[in-house]
């Protein structure tokens, strides 16, 4: 029989550095996200490279990310987390770190960019949030905030510290102090602490095999019923829709906090103030959504930055009014990929999470990819982000309707054997 469900308490004294390691780990992953923007000026001074083809090279990752998520999520489920996170963090440090043997040829840019794109799938939030939901029952929704805090925290950090790399060290140093130094770090933890439910049975069977039962049972949705819940489907919409803009907006925010004033040294402060507050942002909708329906929680955060947008307008940007649009951003995009992970494991369940999961990475690396780069264009073409900013305003409200409209949680029953499950309606 199953064991016990932990408290909270329980699961954080139990789990508490697998955490922390996932969210290291998640931090590396997220880290080139922010620092594009900071290289977009020293790469464009040295090589004369447009904006477009900077940003093209995250749509590479994203088109390799949308290819092979689902598949690499099913790998997850098959072997585990941890498996898959050494090897990935190893090669995305070393992917990183080429970027500064780059010559000033295009190629050279959009091949290390396929590179860091296919060692990297390994590392993307299906591992950390496969290992985190696999264990955390009680208090899921605050664990996948801490752990996805991750990108919060690289949020905060990259911009001032690639900005000071870059000025004092120059891009190149830069880029491989980001892949070796924050990658080591990664690296260390997760082969101490990185152990999700899958890897804990595996280990518990080379122990006591009577001890495997205390492992947490996985119940869920197969594939095929995945693929027909018009919930998961939502959700899909919702986060493809949201982080296209989201994403585009971060990778470009120390341009357009420059376009509207500020000095390249502020901006990236800025940046980093975003950053906490997104830090902010996912612990708080962690509590939350451990207390309360997560349609309530989501729909409103999700729509929260269709009143930040318009403060980046060309014709309304103060000091001020930049400073409050980046907190109210940085506060609810730390929340939008928490939110996907966790409506994934409420109505999808753990049994095939890895693998729906990765769907949903799928979407995440769709909008990875034509964010930055249709921003790009509208300021190649227009000089300025404001077309952007007002398609993120609609979409802000639309993603929020759609997780507003979610109804109640499945509520899952463990049996005796771990891949039966069945879904109830919860009172």
């Amino acid at each position: 029989m199953p064991a016990a469900a932990l408290s909270a308490k329980q699961e954080w004294k139990r789990y508490g550095l697998l955490v922390m390691a996932a969210g290291i780990g998640f931090s590396f992953a997220s880290l080139m996200t922010p620092a594009v923007g900071l290289f977009m000026g020293p790469l464009q001074d040295e090589f004369g490279w447009s904006r477009t083809l900077l940003s093209s090279g995250s749509l590479i990752g994203a088109a390799i990310s949308l290819l092979l998520s689902p598949l690499f999520g099913a790998l997850i489920d098959r072997f585990g987390s941890r498996r898959l996170a050494l090897g990935g963090l190893f090669g995305t440090s070393l992917a990183i770190a080429s970027f500064s043997l780059m010559r000033g040829a295009e190629y050279e840019w959009l091949l290390i960019w396929f590179a860091y794109g296919l060692v990297s799938m390994t590392i993307h939030a299906t591992t950390w949030t496969t290992a985190v939901a696999s264990v955390f029952k009680s208090s899921r929704g605050l664990a996948l905030g801490v752990t996805l805090a991750g990108s919060a925290l690289a949020s905060a950090i990259v911009a001032p510290l690639t900005n000071w790399l870059i000025e004092d060290f120059g891009w190149r140093a830069a880029y491989v102090a980001l892949g070796t130094g924050w990658g080591a770090i990664a690296i260390v933890l997760c082969l101490f602490f990185l152990f999700d439910a899958r890897d804990e049975q595996r280990l518990l069977l080379k122990v006591n095999k009577e001890k495997a039962a205390e492992a947490p049972n996985l119940p869920g949705l197969t594939i095929s019923q995945a693929w027909r819940d018009s919930s998961l489907w939502r959700v899909a919409i919702a986060t493809l829709l949201t982080l296209s803009i989201t994403i585009g907006i971060t990778v470009h925010q120390v341009p357009i906090i420059v376009d509207a004033g500020f000095s390249r040294t502020n901006a990236a402060w800025l940046a980093s103030m975003a950053g906490i507050a997104g830090i902010i942002g996912k612990l708080v909708t962690g509590t939350l959504i451990d207390r309360y329906h997560v349609r309530w929680v989501g729909g409103l955060t999700l729509a929260s930055t269709a009143f930040a947008y318009p403060l980046l307008l060309e014709s309304f940007s103060t000091t001020t009014l930049v400073i409050v649009a980046m907190l109210v951003n940085g506060y609810a995009a730390g929340t939008k990929l928490q939110l996907c992970g966790y409506l994934t494991s409420r109505y999808g369940g753990m049994r095939n999470y890895g693998a729906i999961f990765g769907f949903m990475s799928s979407m995440i690396a769709l909008a990875a990819g034509i964010g930055p780069l249709l921003a790009g264009i509208t300021f190649d073409l227009a000089g300025n982000y404001s077309v952007f900013l007002i398609c993120g305003t609609a979409i802000s409200l639309i993603s929020g309707a759609l997780v507003f409209s979610l109804g109640k949680y499945p509520e899952w029953v463990e049996n005796d054997e771990p891949t039966v499950q069945s879904a109830v309606s919860a009172t």
